[in-house]
């Protein structure tokens, strides 16, 4: 029996404004609006607004939660203050990734209670809450609001200044990663300065009623609705990695070039150190890269890399980027061909066609 996808408290809205739906990890999501196209450049330009409800929310509270937490990462998590949070993996013992997600040190209550909250992938919610649940002990509780709030995400340019319009409190106060509770329209709300765009903007969580009532004041501000299908040209264009594509649980933060991630020097055990250890100590086999392409010629998931006629890796995204005007993609190379530079083929529909390994992320906002 096929389970019933699942529908955001934004929905309703979406349908009302003729959104694209697609299924996608169990939800009904928007894929476009407008198109993808002209939602990308809005939030490149000026700003776009995603509803993002579909993702893992997990609320956990009680003594030593960053420590508990800091058994299952490689990042170093002692100096978290709260207000800040980190971006990381989840790891397993082989040093595979269960899933990236963000930490929020929210600090402690009323009451004493410390309190972290977790964004994690809704592909991978369930599987991240039964791992956390196996690990962490009974002195945290965790609380699943996956479906029971609204998360959105306001980007680009302009997204603080139209968000500051419905917020009492100064957005501007806020530093890159840190994160707050502000009253929006007139109720609390959590607000975070991250994203998956490589543009300013927040990420906030509400209630329902105040997530619908924000998209509304938003889109009534002249903010672009977007779908996942901008989320992943934009996300894309800055090097930013997507769970079940370039990373997963037989991909190391260290092959996938999130080094700057694992700090071995600080975190003194954390479930899957030893084998990245080893890696560190011996290099790694393969490496995640950015390559361009000529033309007009995508590489998508799963196309073959080439070199000197051998087939040597894979791509694991690639689209043809609208900012930049030309091809770019994701893919895993040996160690060896993975440098600025190096030159490679990309394998579509039986032909070979060049692309060359370039930095990353292939875009970036000005300062």
């Amino acid at each position: 029996m096929t389970e019933s996808l699942r529908h955001t408290p934004l929905y309703d809205l979406e349908t009302e404004l003729n959104a694209r739906m697609t299924p996608f990890s169990g939800w009904e999501m928007p894929v476009q609006f407008q198109g993808i196209k002209q939602e990308h450049q809005a939030v490149r330009e000026k700003a776009g607004i995603f509803d993002i409800s579909h993702m893992g929310k997990f609320l956990l509270q009680g003594t030593d939660v960053l420590p508990q937490l800091q058994t299952l990462v490689p990042s170093d998590l002692s100096n978290l203050q709260p207000g800040q949070a980190q971006y990381t993996v989840l790891l397993n013992p082989i040093g595979g990734i269960v899933d990236d997600l963000i930490i929020y040190n929210q600090g402690t209550n009323a009451q004493g209670t410390e309190q972290v909250q977790l964004i994690v992938n809704a592909a991978t919610a369930r599987k991240d809450w039964a791992w956390l649940q196996s690990q962490v002990q009974d002195r945290v509780q965790m609380t699943d609001q996956s479906e029971a709030m609204v998360l959105l995400a306001v980007q680009g340019p302009e997204a603080v200044e139209r968000l500051q319009a419905f917020v009492e409190e100064d957005l501007g106060a806020i530093d890159r990663f840190g994160h707050r509770v502000a009253t929006v329209l007139g109720q609390p709300g959590f607000f975070a300065r991250t994203g998956y765009t490589g543009e300013d903007g927040f990420e906030v969580m509400v209630e329902p009623e105040v997530g619908q009532a924000l998209w509304r004041s938003l889109l009534d501000q002249g903010v672009a609705p977007c779908g996942l299908g901008a989320r992943d040209t934009l996300r894309l264009e800055a090097a930013m990695a997507l769970y079940g594509q370039d990373i997963d649980d037989s991909t190391t933060p260290l092959e996938a070039g999130l080094g700057w991630l694992v700090h071995l020097d600080r975190t003194p055990d954390f479930v899957g150190r030893s084998v990245l250890e080893t890696q560190k100590q011996e290099g790694v086999v393969r490496r995640l890269v950015g390559l361009q392409l000529e033309g007009r010629n995508i590489a998508r998931h799963g196309y073959p890399i080439l070199h000197e006629g051998d087939e040597v890796g894979a791509v694991t995204s690639g689209t043809l980027s609208p900012t930049l005007g030309y091809p770019v993609a994701l893919a895993y190379v040996p160690t060896p061909l993975s440098k600025v530079g190096q030159t490679l083929s990309v394998g579509i529909r039986g032909k070979e066609y060049p692309a060359t390994v370039v930095k990353r992320p292939f875009y970036k906002r000005a300062a």
